[in-house]
């Protein structure tokens, strides 16, 4: 079995598109909460409130972090999307940390973000483009097969 780790961006439907495309194959999926509202208030929900902005967010990162360490450290492979909409500094992190532990990394983002991620892209073993991509990667991976 393969476990795929899917990080980044949460306002599109990237992660089932490559979830129902990997049907069939032997691989387990885990992912960050995407429940915006629900990842950002993790903390003060479960620890209390604050009256800080600063500490209210402070306390949803840490508890996000223990949740996005562990399946990172748990994947055999980490797919870090981008997507067009929002800056996003936790998934170019996410990129990083598996890279530093040596997991297979593939980043998908479209071609407007190519110059930007120059770096995170060259830490990658695969950059894609669009979510089938990916399962024609993993399919790959697990099978051999090329696709067609």
């Amino acid at each position: 079995m393969l476990n795929v780790y899917l990080s980044g961006e949460i306002h599109t439907d990237w992660r089932e598109q490559i979830i129902e495309g990997s049907e069939g194959l032997d691989v387990s999926f885990n992912s960050p909460v995407t429940d915006h509202a629900a990842s950002d208030d993790c903390g003060v929900a479960i620890l209390g409130a604050e009256d800080n902005k600063f500490w209210h967010d402070r306390k949803g990162a840490q508890m996000n972090a223990i949740r996005t360490r562990k399946g990172i450290e748990d994947a055999d492979v980490v797919v870090v999307r981008f997507g067009d909409q929002y800056k996003q500094w936790n998934a170019a992190f996410d990129a990083g940390y598996a890279a530093a532990l040596g997991k297979s990394l593939i980043i998908l983002h479209g071609p407007d973000h190519a110059h930007a991620l120059k770096e995170v892209d060259a830490a990658a073993l695969a950059v894609a483009s669009e979510p089938a991509q990916v399962v024609q990667i993993l399919r790959y991976v697990l099978t051999g097969k090329l696709p067609g």
